[in-house]
Formats: structure tokens, C-alpha cells, sequence
């Protein structure tokens, strides 16, 4: 298959060259691995593995190494990095594999990105399944009665979009009480306009 590199690195380098770090204590699942393969076959190596100039043993990037193994790559793209000691090397390491165990992940704002993007493959974006919308059947004269309108966000640029998600996360935060997005907003709405235009 074609070996594609999509991310900034230093040296590309045999595969077989690499070693890991003995003291990795992150293990990864076959199933793990498996998703990985299928997001790097779709996006490409996005993110380089981390060599220590120190030891030689791999810092970051266990798990994407033996993707790219299964994936059949002979090359790797790779980013060697000094570290002043061996502890700090080894805290490097730790802290890549449970920094972002720390993360919180906002549903609703996958769900509300999810109606803009065409890939229906949960591995795609890390996950084993999609969340499940579920749709209610409702009689022909509650149909009438509820009327439900949906608008598709354009763009024009990366600064609006991060606006955006900026302005999700606030109104998740200060309207948490809501049981749903389209519930927060319009209790934004209304607190912008009993106020003349300005937010409370």
C-alpha cells in the first residue's frame, strides 16, 4: 500500500530500526491496534513517533508504530527529541499515555458535527460505535404540531469555526441544566434579548 507522512517529522527511518522503550507500561489491545491501522490507511501518519537522542527507545507513539507495522509500512517519519535524564525521558512517556485519559468528551457538539461530515465508520474517529440518534414515532396530527427546523453551519474559515466550538462550550456550561443543545441556545436567545443584546 501506499505509505503516505502527513506530519511534520525529522527523519523518515526504517521501520525494523525502531526500538521500543522497555519500561512502556501502556499496553495496547488488538482491537486498539486495528483502529489505528484503519485511521492512519484513511488520514495517513499524522503524528510522528518520538525517539529519545538519549537511549534510542521510542517515547511516544508504541501503539502507532505497531499499526504501521500491521499496515505493512517500511518507513516511519520520526521525531528525535533530548532529554536531560533518564527520569525526565520516562515522564514523558507516562505522562503521553494518561494526559488524555484526563479529557472530557462533549457529545453534543460530535453529534452536531456529525450531520456536517460524510463518514459513518466509528473507527474513523477512535470510537467503537456512533451514539445512536433515536426518533420517536409520533401520530400524523402530533407530526403537525411539531415542527422541527435544522440548519447546516458554513464556515468561511478555521478562526469562525473555533468561534463556534468556543460559544458550544460556553453555552453547554452555562446552561448544563438543559437536557438538550437546541434547550440551551434558545435560553441564550432569550437572556440576549430580555437584555437589550447584551450577554449576561
Amino acid at each position: 500500500m501506499e505509505e503516505k507522512f502527513e506530519c511534520a517529522y525529522k527523519k523518515l527511518v526504517d521501520i525494523d530500526t525502531l526500538v521500543e522503550n522497555p519500561k512502556n507500561n501502556n499496553k495496547h489491545p488488538e482491537k486498539q491496534i486495528e483502529m489505528l491501522a484503519k485511521i492512519i490507511k484513511f488520514q495517513g501518519q499524522r503524528s510522528p513517533i518520538v525517539v529519545s537522542n538519549r537511549s534510542g527507545f521510542i517515547v511516544k507513539g508504541h501503539g502507532r508504530l505497531q499499526a504501521l507495522k500491521k499496515l505493512g509500512y517500511t518507513k516511519v517519519a520520526v521525531d528525535y527529541q533530548d532529554y536531560e535524564s533518564e527520569a525526565q525521558e520516562y515522564a514523558d512517556m507516562i505522562a503521553d499515555n494518561k494526559i488524555s485519559e484526563l479529557a472530557e468528551f462533549d457529545k453534543d457538539m460530535f453529534m452536531a458535527e456529525l450531520t456536517n461530515i460524510d463518514i459513518d465508520d466509528a473507527e474513523l474517529f477512535g470510537r467503537l460505535e456512533l451514539p445512536e440518534i433515536k426518533v420517536e414515532e409520533e401520530s400524523v396530527e402530533e407530526k403537525e404540531k411539531n415542527y422541527i427546523i435544522q440548519y447546516n453551519i458554513i464556515f468561511d474559515d478555521e478562526e469562525q469555526q473555533n468561534i463556534w466550538y468556543e460559544f458550544v462550550k460556553n453555552i453547554n456550561l452555562k446552561y448544563a441544566d438543559c437536557e438538550t443543545f437546541a434547550e440551551r441556545l434558545t435560553m441564550f436567545i432569550n437572556g440576549y434579548l430580555e437584555n437589550d443584546g447584551t450577554e449576561q
